[in-house]
């Protein structure tokens, strides 16, 4: 079981999709060698050093939590349901309505369009907010993901200085 790094008063959660095996295995979010999410949150300025799956909850000295939309493990994020996506999302909208931290990364736009029902969204900030929170989609480190270190390091950096800018 992987457990949400959650607490009242952070910058950003990340939403991922759901595990990986070995995210599952490990019971770390990101824990996949391909996947680029630790490494690009530091490039993009959230963390001060690149911190490894097993140093997950250091996150929370940065003001930044993680949680997925899905809890199932899949091999792959495409082999997640529709409705599973749905239910996902409206549980995420509760966690961020209690938490409400300043903005919610949501790791995918295909899923982010999926578990809110929303189409044609742009990448980046969105229309929407739950609350107080801010509604940002940003693309997924994951390893499948042909997006460049570089591009995914700027979308990420986009956030970063949007919720300095904040005073965040």
């Amino acid at each position: 079981m992987i457990h949400d790094i959650l607490a009242p008063g952070l910058r950003v959660v990340f939403c991922g999709i759901n595990p990986g095996k070995s995210s599952a295995h490990t019971g770390f979010h990101f824990a996949h060698p391909g996947n680029r999410f630790w490494k690009v949150i530091h490039q993009a300025g959230f963390t001060d050093q690149q911190l490894r799956p097993e140093d997950e909850h250091h996150l929370l000295d940065t003001r930044c939590g993680i949680t997925m939309l899905v809890q199932r493990p899949t091999v792959q994020a495409t082999e997640v349901g529709l409705h599973e996506l749905r239910t996902g999302g409206r549980d995420l909208v509760h966690k961020i309505e209690e938490y409400q931290p300043a903005a919610l990364a949501v790791l995918g736009k295909q899923a982010f369009e999926q578990a809110f029902s929303v189409r044609g969204a742009k990448w980046g900030k969105q229309e929407m907010t739950i609350g107080v929170t801010q509604i940002w989609v940003l693309p997924n480190p994951s390893g499948l993901n042909r997006a460049s270190l570089e591009k995914l390091v700027e979308a990420y950096r986009e956030l970063d200085d949007a919720l300095a800018s904040r005073g965040l």
